[in-house]
């Protein structure tokens, strides 16, 4: 007999959450090593006990928030369609936008941090290796061509949406996606037409 699914607490959710949101925002504000429990505490209007009672110190934060964003990626861009994304690249760039809806504030955070190496490395890698695995299964291109496409194409997206975070955004992120998806799938030429 099966055993019924573990009901999600709604508490420890809306806490961990809490706690994610509270450590995004002060890494724009402060280096990580600068970062304290009490912080994170304060900030998330919890007491140090109860940040105890789900983690033993901030670098298993880091490791939860990192890996539940390249969870996160990695299931959008399963058996991603590459012919059909050169077709409508904006189908790809739509399910990053939607991830980035489901929490923008926190999204926010995450990426305006100009010093979160570790997490933009994480994510880029994540990408890359859904998105060789994509291209690889549909296209017979050498793996060594691929791998500088997606680090040319991977590279700059994050730079554009983290510099997006980093503004004003004067454009709208749906705007932003729809600019990136032509420029990453078809180059300055799918941006500004071809004045010839």
């Amino acid at each position: 007999m099966r055993e019924p699914a573990k009901k999600i607490d709604r508490r420890v959710v809306k806490t961990k959450k809490a706690i994610h949101n509270a450590f995004a925002k002060l890494l724009t504000e402060k280096e990580l090593n600068d970062i304290t429990i009490s912080d994170i505490a304060e900030l998330a209007d919890i007491n140090r006990k109860t940040f105890y009672n789900y983690y033993a110190g901030i670098y298993e934060v880091v490791d939860e928030i990192e890996d539940g964003i390249v969870q996160t990626l990695r299931d959008a861009l399963d058996g991603a369609d590459i012919r059909e994304a050169l077709k409508n690249p904006y189908l790809f760039f739509n399910k990053l936008t939607t991830i980035i809806n489901t929490d923008p504030e926190f999204y926010g955070h995450l990426l305006s941090m100009r010093g979160n190496v570790s997490l933009v490395t994480k994510i880029s890698a994540a990408m890359k290796e859904s998105l060789r695995d994509a291209v690889m299964s549909q296209f017979s291109a050498p793996r060594g061509t691929v791998d500088m496409i997606l680090d040319y194409s991977l590279t700059g997206m994050l730079s554009v949406y983290q510099n997006w975070f980093n503004s004003e955004r004067s454009l709208s992120i749906e705007e932003l996606s729809r600019i990136l998806s032509l420029l990453c799938f078809r180059g300055l030429v799918g941006i500004l037409g071809d004045e010839d």
